[in-house]
């Protein structure tokens, strides 16, 4: 298996490499921020891979060069534990999002999302883009929170799955799919989608994003991006996105 740009070239050591950090796509925009914020303060690159937590931490097993992982959700990191590819005692709790159910800008689309809702009626003949509901994260808490409000049934034959939710997010802009399941995170950061509404926190597992150094990381630079990352000068750029700063040991 290849990895894209992440080969470290011949002859460079530990200590003049980029900090290979592998992120859930959702992070996108708030963490490209930050890694160039930290590159202006010390001078160090941080490259930053993006895809689904499911995805990233399969490569990690299969071994891809990262030194730092950031999952959208507590169920891949507890399986990179449990496959022994990070260092537990470096892992926190870093930030927390919300879900919410999106549409084309100017659709004019009305949801409320409450128990008993019809999300069918409201697709029509059309489908909902989430992300994988058995692995994505973001399809996992839409899952859950569609099952919370009794609308998961009339929707479950009528779901445009993708492999990340900024793939879902992307349906819905372009017009493709009516409605997406997305976090709050995404919504905002695309001008061509509106947010009909937001699930309610207690409909869905809390959603929270653990970073953690992986077991095989050499880079001594990752561990001072994670205290970055974790740090005041970081903050703006993650609460600009709407996510909030956790910074919590653990998990």
């Amino acid at each position: 298996m290849v990895w894209a740009s992440l080969a470290v070239p011949g002859g460079a050591s530990a200590q003049n490499r980029d900090v290979v950090v592998f992120a859930a796509a959702s992070l996108k925009n708030a963490l490209d921020d930050a890694a160039a914020a930290w590159m202006r303060d010390s001078g160090r690159r941080a490259v930053v891979s993006y895809a689904a937590s499911n995805a990233l931490a399969r490569q990690i097993e299969a071994g891809a060069p990262a030194d730092i992982f950031v999952s959208a959700d507590l169920d891949w990191m507890d399986y990179a534990v449990s496959k022994g590819l990070i260092r537990p005692e470096s892992r926190v709790s870093l930030l927390g999002n919300s879900l919410v159910l999106i549409a084309s800008k100017g659709s004019g689309v009305q949801v409320e999302l409450k128990p008993g809702l019809d999300l069918a009626a409201a697709l029509g003949s059309n489908r909902l883009a989430m992300g994988h509901v058995n692995a994505v994260p973001a399809g996992k808490y839409g899952k859950a929170a569609l099952e919370h409000l009794g609308a998961w049934a009339g929707v479950k034959d009528r779901i445009a799955q993708t492999e990340n939710v900024r793939a879902a997010l992307l349906l819905v802009s372009r017009g493709e799919a009516p409605l997406g399941i997305v976090y709050k995170t995404d919504a905002v950061s695309d001008a061509n989608v509106t947010i009909v509404g937001a699930f309610p926190e207690g409909s869905h597992p809390a959603i929270v994003y653990p970073a953690a150094l992986t077991r095989d990381s050499t880079n001594p630079d990752a561990a001072q991006f994670m205290a970055f990352l974790r740090s005041d000068k970081a903050r703006p750029f993650f609460e600009k996105q709407g996510f909030t700063l956790l910074n919590k040991a653990g998990s």
